[in-house]
């Protein structure tokens, strides 16, 4: 298979040889959302992320900060102290990996792509911290777009949208623009739907259902399922019982075109999306 080029990380291409992309999640944090994902501590944080490029992970994400529902801004110098020991560590024990920060504080993103970094993953759209805006100006990474119309650990919507993939459209257009204006090339940013994030179930189901309408806006899509509050409302599934209906949503979401994923178990969705694009290549070829 021919190398696709799917997004530019600094001077970087990020290339592909298969027909999805791969996010390991590394969480140092001591409330995300997922327990298993909790890795504090340096040194297991530092293995965490070796085991995942190891098992396939095409880009390592570090998120020093939980966003989950009802979670408290962490402090600039806190999250900083946790993400550089193992930004730095990577850098020497696998050069070759690709490192997202999933972070929407301007400073925390200067210091980490100063640091190496390649990727800023923003659940905020640069709404929370405007500064950021310059910060990917003048750095120019690669940057995933979060649609999340809400505060930070805002707790679900009860109320559905009238029409979320127009909604879904326009803030995506309008953030764009917005972005390009100020000096970041299109080409750096990658668009994610913000599964869970100040969105009902309803809404959530509704985007998932139609996540193909937003390959029309040219950018490559991200979508973050692993594990979430969407499997406890869509099926009754606690957190730890998510695994099995993570991965065979995965699969499902790239057959509606979606390019990049975001999990916890970098090895079981590597195993589904080779098989769905085995699959997928089988049934383009009889068409």
């Amino acid at each position: 298979m021919t190398c696709k080029p799917l997004v530019v990380v600094n001077a970087k291409t990020v290339c592909l040889k298969r027909d999805f992309g791969l996010m390991g999640i590394v969480n140092l944090t001591t409330d995300s959302f997922y327990p298993a994902s909790r890795t504090l501590m340096h040194t297991a944080a530092i293995k965490k992320c070796i085991d995942l490029w190891n098992q396939g992970a095409d880009i390592l994400d570090l998120g020093a900060e939980s966003s989950r529902p009802g979670a408290s801004p962490l402090g600039m110098g806190v999250e900083i102290s946790r993400l550089l020991p193992v930004i730095m560590a990577l850098k020497h024990s696998v050069p070759s990996a690709i490192l997202a920060v999933d972070t929407w504080h301007a400073t925390t993103a200067q210091t980490v792509l100063e640091q190496g970094a390649h990727i800023i993953n923003d659940i905020s759209a640069c709404r929370f911290d405007p500064g950021l805006v310059d910060v990917l100006a003048q750095y120019k990474p690669g940057y995933i777009l979060v649609h999340n119309p809400g505060s930070f650990g805002m707790l679900p919507s009860k109320s559905k949208s009238p029409d979320i993939i127009a909604d879904l459209e326009k803030f995506f257009t309008d953030v764009l623009t917005k972005l390009v204006k100020a000096g970041l090339p299109e080409d750096r940013v990658i668009l994610d739907p913000g599964i869970g994030f100040a969105k009902s179930h309803a809404d959530n189901l509704t985007i998932l259902q139609n996540i193909a309408a937003l390959e029309t806006l040219g950018r490559p899509l991200l979508v973050g399922l692993s594990h979430k509050r969407l499997f406890e409302g869509l099926l009754g599934l606690d957190v730890a019982e998510r695994s099995t209906v993570t991965q065979v949503a995965t699969a499902l979401l790239w057959e509606r075109g979606v390019v990049w994923h975001r999990v916890h178990d970098v090895g079981k969705a590597l195993e589904v999306l080779t098989l769905a694009s085995y699959f997928g290549q089988h049934r383009l070829r009889s068409c």
